[in-house]
C-alpha cells in the first residue's frame, strides 16, 4: 500500500498553524481580562478620620400630658342651680363665679349673722360701761363666730368659684337642674403649666435630679420643643413596671400643650466623650446584625467590628473598636472586603 507523505506533511503544519494562532489568541484574551480585572478590583473609596467629641447620654421616653391641677366644682349639698356662667372651653381666672345655686339658705344665714354682729356691738359697749360680765361678753362672741362660720361655708356652696387659672374641661348640669352628690357641676383644669409622669429605670433613677432641664415633643406640633424642668422624684418603684415615676412640669404659656395629648420626654444625663463617626460608615454584617467599619491602613482597607453608643443627628458614637485620627471609609464599602487595595479620592 502506498502512503502520500507530502499530503500528510502539509496537513500536519496546517493543524499545527491554526493551534499556534489559537494558543496566541487566547493568550491576548486573557490578558485583556486578566488587566479588566485588575483595573476592575481596584474600588475608589472616600475616607474621614476619627474625631472625638461630647456626646449627650440621653432617653427618650414616652408620656402622656397631664393638667397640673384638676378640680371638681361642686357645692357639699343638694341644691338647685340658679345660674350658669361659663361653658366647656371657656378660660377662667382664680376666683372667677362660675355658677350660682339658690340664694335662699345663705340669705337667711346672712340675717343671723347681722343680727348677731348687732348683738355683739351693743353688749361690748355694755362691757365697758359695767353693764355685763365679761363671761356674758364672751359667750355672745362665740355665738358670733360660729354663725360667720356657718355664713361664710354657705356662701362658699352658693356662689362657685374657680379656685385656679385653668379651662373648664366639664359641665354636667344645666341651669335649673337639681344637684345631687353625683357628677360634679364643672371640672376645671389648670393646663399653664401642665406635667408628665416618666417612668425611669432602676437604672437611670440616680442620675436625674429635680431642677434637671428637659425637652419635650408631642406629634401634634412636628418638630417643636417644648422645655420642661424636672419638679417631682417620686421615691418608690411602681412594682408593675419597676420603674420610678419622675414628675416633669412644662410652663406651657402659649396653651399649645394639652391633657391627653401623646408626648416624648428626652432626658439628658450627662455627657461623654467619645470617637464619633458619620451614619455612613457604619455598615451591617448580613444575618448577624453586627456593625463594622473599613479602617484604611497606607492603601489597605481592613473590617474592624465596632460597638455602637448613642445616635446623635447624623453621627454614631463609637464606644469600642476605632481609635481617634484612625481614617475609616465612608463611602464606596459595596465593592471592598478585608484585605484589598484600594484608591483614595
Amino acid at each position: 500500500m502506498m502512503f502520500n507523505t507530502d499530503n500528510d506533511t502539509a496537513m500536519k503544519n496546517s493543524l499545527t498553524l491554526i493551534f499556534g494562532v489559537l494558543v496566541i489568541l487566547t493568550g491576548c484574551g486573557r490578558n485583556k481580562v486578566e488587566e479588566k480585572i485588575v483595573n476592575e478590583v481596584t474600588p475608589v473609596v472616600t475616607v474621614t478620620l476619627a474625631e472625638r467629641s461630647f456626646v449627650p447620654q440621653n432617653a427618650v421616653y414616652s408620656a402622656t400630658v397631664q393638667a397640673n391641677i384638676v378640680n371638681n366644682i361642686a357645692p357639699q349639698t343638694s341644691s338647685r342651680i340658679q345660674k350658669i356662667n361659663v361653658e366647656v372651653g371657656d378660660f377662667v381666672s382664680a376666683g372667677q363665679v362660675l355658677a350660682e345655686m339658690d340664694k335662699v339658705q345663705m340669705e337667711q344665714s346672712g340675717l343671723q349673722l347681722r343680727n348677731s354682729e348687732l348683738e355683739l356691738g351693743r353688749l361690748k359697749q355694755l362691757l365697758s360701761e359695767g353693764g355685763i360680765s365679761q363671761s356674758d361678753y364672751d359667750a355672745l362672741e362665740l355665738t358670733y363666730n360660729v354663725n360667720k362660720n356657718s355664713y361664710d361655708n354657705i356662701v362658699e356652696n352658693t356662689i362657685l368659684r374657680s379656685p385656679v387659672d385653668g379651662v373648664i374641661t366639664a359641665r354636667n348640669y344645666d341651669r335649673g337642674d337639681l344637684f345631687s352628690m353625683g357628677q360634679p357641676i364643672f371640672t376645671v383644669q389648670q393646663i399653664t403649666p401642665v406635667k408628665l409622669l416618666v417612668g425611669v429605670s432602676e437604672s437611670d433613677y440616680t442620675k436625674v435630679a429635680k431642677g434637671d432641664k428637659v425637652v419635650v415633643t408631642v406629634d401634634a406640633f412636628p418638630g417643636k420643643e417644648f422645655s420642661g424642668t424636672i419638679a417631682r422624684l417620686y421615691p418608690i418603684m411602681d412594682a408593675a413596671t419597676h420603674t420610678f415615676n419622675v414628675e416633669v412640669r412644662v410652663p406651657n404659656t402659649g396653651r399649645e400643650l394639652r391633657p391627653g395629648m401623646y408626648a416624648r420626654v428626652t432626658v439628658t444625663f450627662s455627657e461623654r466623650n467619645s470617637v464619633i463617626l458619620p451614619d455612613e460608615c457604619i455598615v451591617k454584617q448580613q444575618g448577624s446584625g453586627q456593625r463594622f467599619v473599613y479602617v484604611l491602613d497606607g492603601d489597605v482597607v481592613q473590617t474592624r467590628n465596632v460597638t455602637l453608643g448613642r445616635h446623635t443627628g447624623t453621627s454614631y458614637e463609637i464606644l469600642d473598636g476605632v481609635g481617634e485620627g484612625e481614617s475609616i471609609v465612608m463611602t464606596g464599602q459595596a465593592a471592598l472586603r478585608s484585605g484589598i487595595k484600594v484608591e483614595v479620592k
